[in-house]
């Protein structure tokens, strides 16, 4: 059996596009990045990954010149974009948990978290943990997967990259999608909200009594009833950030 030098070198000149894209992307995103997996798992991720998508990004571009490092940082660039707008769908999320948990006075509560190895909320933990399992469970991560295989189609490496346009697209979708963080937190933020106005009404109209050693541990309880409640509404809430994510990772990827 014999190989062919050119052929060989058109393989392995694919093979680094698709890596650049790939790596680019498993640094940014959430669950592929997650500090929790092991750096074997998740070096073995990337591989496998550029295994699989190296046949779509072939060029004869040599990778020592200069167009060939500006193409594999504009590799990286497209990559990370995509990974970016995944990690502020669930980061906006997260976020919706910290401000439940600060209003019903649990801001204080922080743990290590798994996926980033920093301290925390706990609500905050909480909800990102609850968004990563609606994310595999709607099979996320394979539509994600697509979008990458699409990307090398619209976006060919050495051809076309992010414009400013894409960039701008880029920075407004963090705008956007973390007003989503007060479409989750807002049923329960309302009901704390009330709770908060009874204890003004009966401090005013008792002000012997010490509402601080009752209050917070009603705070807590009928936090605890409201974030119930709301668990309702929290896949409509996911469902209408996803969407609006997977709109701006199209655009990204010229799709």
């Amino acid at each position: 059996m014999t190989i062919e030098l050119a052929a060989l070198i058109h393989w392995l000149s694919g093979m680094f596009w698709a890596l650049g894209r790939v790596g680019g992307f498993c640094m940014a995103a959430p669950v592929f990045n997650a500090t929790v997996m092991p750096a074997r798992i998740r070096a073995a991720l990337i591989i496998v990954l550029t295994l699989v998508l190296a046949p779509l990004a072939p060029t004869q571009m040599d990778l020592l010149s200069a167009s060939g490092v500006a193409t594999m940082a504009m590799q990286m660039l497209i990559g990370a974009g995509i990974g970016f707008v995944l990690q502020l769908v669930f980061q906006a999320v997260s976020y919706g948990g910290v401000l439940i948990g600060q209003s019903m006075g649990l801001g204080f509560a922080e743990l290590i978290s798994p996926m980033s190895n920093t301290s925390a909320p706990v609500l905050g933990q909480f909800y990102m943990v609850m968004v990563s399992m609606l994310f595999l469970a709607m099979d996320g991560h394979l539509q994600v997967i697509e979008l990458l295989a699409d990307s090398f189609r619209s976006l060919p490496p050495g051809v076309t990259g992010m414009d400013t346009q894409s960039l701008w697209v880029l920075v407004m979708a963090g705008g956007d999608l973390f007003s989503g963080a007060l479409r989750v937190a807002l049923p329960a933020m309302t009901a704390l909200l009330l709770v908060n106005i009874g204890f003004a009404a009966t401090s005013r109209a008792s002000p012997a009594m010490n509402l601080f050693a009752v209050g917070f541990p009603i705070s807590i309880c009928m936090g605890f009833i409201a974030l119930w409640l709301a668990m309702r509404g929290m896949a409509g809430a996911y469902s209408a950030l996803q969407s609006a994510g997977w709109d701006v990772m199209r655009h990204l990827a010229g799709l």
